[in-house]
Formats: structure tokens, sequence, C-alpha cells
């Protein structure tokens, strides 16, 4: 169940379906979907979507009731899917994820109600023009500083600490965290398309996870994730200024400097070691043990234990003797 977002449906039926994306089937019309999902996550109860050759694999054991899908992609559909062809799966897809969840692509502002805590029961400091939802849940030993808000279900692990000014929404924090003054984790990231002149925002039902021992610089941005959740592995240090897109996975004991850029659907390994100014691409994967020199632009996939620089990247080695010439 996911309490951050209003659900308007229960279910559609496939009927609905065609009416919602204008596509023309005629089989199973009074088949339930009951929610919308990745393809590599999807139920058989669930929809999802298929546009690109990243995720043929998934299709061919996605266990999805229905897939919109290219024509070019249906034949790697897993046969027990019902497809449906569209030419524009993906906005036709969020089309579907606004119909369940219609507040999903807007970062709401309001904090319904004031949460009363048992602050000496549980040893939590709280600072001045504090607001926390009543829905919200904050762990033992906790500090928070000022003109903090923390939104409708949001859960904050024991002992953790949360800097003055930070906004946490749809986010779930876990113990021993320590996130900096002026950082926001859990708004809305950073996808739309333009379809006949008007922006098209693409909704946001994930959420973001904080895992134990982290620590989040200043100025820094979470986006929570799409379908997916947005993640940052155990006893992560990330620097001040630094942005991290919608769907990206971030592994244990990474370390990244100041203002990386860090675009979405991009998983990242353990003990990875990411320079200042950093830019790296959509979609990617960042091997286990890498080290990213500062300034590089990645746009490309990374096995693991590679040392690489530039832009863009590649073998520090191989960097070092192109600019000697």
């Amino acid at each position: 169940m996911n309490n951050f977002f209003y659900k308007k449906k229960k279910f559609i039926l496939l009927e609905d379906l065609y009416k919602i994306c204008n596509l023309s089937y005629k089989k199973n019309i009074k088949k339930k979907i009951l929610d919308v999902n990745n393809i590599k996550e999807a139920k058989n109860s669930e929809i999802t979507f298929l546009n690109s050759s990243n995720h043929l694999i998934d299709a061919m054991h996605s266990k999805a009731l229905v897939c919109i899908v290219s024509k070019k992609f249906e034949k790697y559909l897993n046969k027990k899917i019902i497809s449906l062809v569209s030419n524009q799966p993906e906005i036709d897809f969020y089309k579907v994820v606004n119909f369940f969840y219609p507040t999903s692509n807007i970062d709401d502002e309001k904090v319904l109600n004031l949460k009363k805590i048992k602050v000496l029961k549980k040893n939590i400091s709280i600072g001045s023009n504090t607001i926390i939802d009543k829905t919200a849940e904050i762990g033992f030993g906790v500090k928070i500083g000022n003109n903090v808000i923390i939104k409708p279900y949001v859960k904050v692990g024991n002992n953790s600490v949360i800097g003055s000014n930070v906004i946490l929404s749809n986010a779930f924090i876990g113990d021993n965290v320590i996130i900096k003054s002026g950082t926001l984790i859990g708004q809305t990231g950073f996808g739309f398309k333009y379809i006949n002149k008007k922006r098209f925002n693409f909704p946001h039902i994930g959420k973001v996870i904080i895992e134990n021992n982290c620590q989040i610089g200043s100025l820094c941005t979470i986006d929570r994730g799409t379908l997916s959740d947005t993640v940052v592995g155990e006893f992560t240090t990330i620097d001040n200024q630094v942005q991290i897109a919608h769907n990206v996975k971030i592994g244990n004991f990474c370390i990244i400097a100041s203002q990386v850029g860090i675009a979405g659907s991009t998983i990242i390994g353990n003990n990875v070691l990411i320079g200042g100014q950093v830019g790296i691409s959509h979609h990617l994967k960042i091997g286990n043990n890498v080290k990213i020199g500062g300034k590089s632009g990645i746009v490309s996939n990374i096995d693991d234990n590679q040392i690489v620089m530039g832009y863009p990247a590649k073998n520090l080695r191989e960097f070092v003797r192109q600019n000697k010439k």
C-alpha cells in the first residue's frame, strides 16, 4: 500500500484503459487492473510499459497482467502478458498512473496536522518553527533543527539528526542518519515530455529511502522515484550541493563529493568514490569499487574496480597518456 499518495481508483478495467489511452483492443475488456509498476517488479494484477531495449530481459520474465508496448518490442514480452501496442507507450502508461494517483505529479506543500510528540519520553529535541505531520514516525533520540517540515507518513529512525530548514516528504530515513541544513528530500523528479506544445509531467509514486548510518550534506536534493524508489545505501556519505534524480540506487559505503549530479535511474555499486562536479547520465550502471575523478562526465556503464576520469570518462591511464601529448 502506498500511503504517500491518494489512490483514486481501487482498480480499472481494460475497457477503461482503452478510453484513457485511446487504444483499440477487443479482448478481455473486463479484466481488472489493480495498480501500476515497472516491468521488472510488476505483479499479475498490474500494468507496466516497455519502450526501451534496456529492459528486454525483464520483459521476457515479467509477471505483469498488461503491458503498453511499442510495436518493435512486442515480440520480447512474456506471452502471458496482454500487450497493448502504442506509438507512445511511456506517455500512455503515465496517463494510467495519473488516473490511479492524480496527485503524484505535484509537490503538496501542506502539512495537514501537527504531531504532538512526547519529547521527553523519546529523548527528542525539536527546534523552533518546526512542523511535523501527525502521521510521521519519529524514532528515539532524534534531533531536529529549526524550520524543518516533515510531511505525512515520513519515517525518521532512531538517533538521526535533521538540520535546520530541511524538508522531508515521501521518505523513509534510517537510524543514525545525519541530514545537514537546507536539504530537500522526496520531491518530484525532473521527468516530462512536450506533447502538442504542452508539458506532460510524469507522475512520481515512489519514495526516497535513506538507509542506516548515512550522512547527507547541506543543500542537497534527492528526488523520489517514479515507480521504484530512490535509494541511498548504508554508510554512504554525500557532500554538499549534490543532486540525485528519481529512481537512482546508490550502494553502501560510497563517498560522493560536492556538486555531483546523478541523472535518473542510474545504479551505483558499493564502495564507489565520486569526485566533485562529476555528471553522470541516466540509466547507467556504475560497478563496485569504482573511482571517478573530479569534473568527469559519465555517459556509459563502468565495470567493477575501474578508475576513470575526463569527458567522456575513460580509464585513468589512457586519460593521462592522452593529456601528455
